[in-house]
């Protein structure tokens, strides 16, 4: 028990060895679908040399090591893996959009957690979140939200251009538009009865029934996990200091920052881990280890790795320690040897998940005051522009500058802070010069 207490943070009176187990279990299964949605987001990159095995053991990986550090480091029940919403900022917008190599996101991603490590151990990071109104991060959580469920439309084809009116209903009686429909309806039912690992066993039931549709192709089920060497390490050095690297940058550090905090403080309420103030102990060494788990998540090939809030599940399941996140750590180990299983999982079965992530992160703009304009207006351009400009960034820069711009013409200076004028003014620069 006193190896326990040293390396885990805990403490034999207080703690169940089972219960820790148990919960670390749980929070696996609540997560786990990020196995199948990431690779199958990635998997868009693969005509430019990023295959979807090799981003399917880098997702295990980043989070098996970023989890390490947070049960060891940081004791906390808190598991991480590649972030939704950031991986899509990283596929959809610097690549896809922006025409960027993933070469050059990855060289974002491995930045930006250099720069929280720095930002972590200066205590600037506060600096940061504080010149956000709280309206526009609020507003940021549910924007990504609307981004990722399209997201998951389109690829399910419920959602099609149609070159006419920009985006139609597709044709949802048959083929991978039907399968998400089906699967978006088990998998509900499966979250209104809180079902432990809903979206996984909706994800894993969606894929076996597209096995008649001729969707779903299971080979083996056991293997050795996918090379990652095409994309370990490949870093991009030749435009760190462009305009457009430090908007990515950026836009990486903000949401991480913001879910990071969000979740911390979300799960630590849950768990009754903050004290009287309001102040979570070791907050410090928890985004140290979410900073440090986005640099080998870059490292290994994948998009920021964040800590995710279906820790809540394992700290309702009793866990208090780092034992809780160790065992998510070997859970995800364990998943390494299962890659068959996870890749020959359809765009259509992963859909009904990022759609029903993207309602659970709209929760957050009922904390904006649409009563009041100078706060709503703002709120509104930043959430409704990342679904229709197709850009995390695009909405965050059009809300900052809406935000400073509205406030200021108003006279309510005192809205603004010198940190969100120095970004208003950058971001307006980026549309001017770019």
């Amino acid at each position: 028990m006193a190896a326990l207490e040293k390396l885990f943070g805990f403490e034999a009176g207080k703690h169940s060895v089972k219960t820790e187990i148990i919960a670390g279990i749980t929070t696996f299964l609540t997560m786990a679908y990020i196995l199948a949605v990431n690779p199958d987001i990635f998997s868009n990159l693969e005509g430019m040399g990023m295959p979807k095995g090799a981003v399917f053991t880098a997702t295990a990986l980043a989070a098996v090591v970023g989890t390490l550090v947070m049960s060891i480091y940081a004791k906390k029940p808190f598991a991480l893996a590649p972030g939704l919403g950031l991986n899509a900022f990283f596929v959809y917008t610097v690549c896809l959009t922006m025409g960027y190599s993933w070469s050059f996101a990855l060289t974002a991603v491995f930045i930006e957690g250099i720069i929280f490590v720095l930002l972590t151990v200066t205590n600037v990071r506060e600096a940061i979140i504080n010149a956000i109104p709280a309206s526009l991060k609020n507003a940021i959580s549910a924007g990504i939200g609307l981004f990722i469920a399209f997201i998951g439309l389109v690829n399910a084809g419920i959602i099609v251009d149609d070159g006419g009116t920009i985006v139609n209903l597709g044709t949802i009686t048959s083929g991978p538009a039907l399968l998400a429909i089906i699967g978006l309806i088990i998998t509900s039912v499966l979250l209104v009865f809180k079902v432990t690992g809903a979206m996984l066993i909706g994800i894993i039931a969606t894929a076996v029934i597209g096995i008649p549709f001729g969707l779903t192709n299971f080979g083996s089920v056991v293997s050795s996990a996918p090379s990652i060497a095409p994309i370990f390490c490949k870093f991009e050095w030749s435009n760190i200091f462009s305009l457009d690297m430090l908007v990515v940058v950026l836009t990486f550090l903000f949401v991480d920052m913001f879910d990071t905090i969000g979740t911390v403080i979300g799960v630590s309420k849950k768990a009754n881990m903050m004290n009287a103030d309001g102040t979570i102990p070791g907050v410090k060494k928890v985004l140290m280890a979410d900073a440090i788990a986005t640099i080998a998540g870059a490292v290994f090939g994948t998009s920021t790795t964040t800590t995710y809030v279906e820790s809540a599940s394992g700290v309702a399941a009793g866990g208090r320690t780092g034992l809780t996140s160790f065992t998510t750590a070997i859970c995800f180990a364990i998943a390494l040897f299962f890659a068959p299983v996870f890749l020959g999982i359809p765009s259509a079965a992963t859909a009904p998940a990022l759609f029903l992530v993207g309602v659970m992160m709209m929760g957050s703009i009922k904390e904006v005051d649409f009563n009041d304009f100078a706060e709503a207006i703002p709120a509104y351009i930043c959430m409704i522009m990342m679904p229709l400009a197709y850009s995390i960034s695009d909405g965050i820069m059009l809300g900052v500058i809406a935000y400073v711009v509205i406030n200021a013409l108003c006279g309510k200076f005192k809205n603004i802070s010198v940190m969100l004028w120095i970004l208003a003014i950058a971001f307006v620069l980026k549309y001017c010069l770019l």
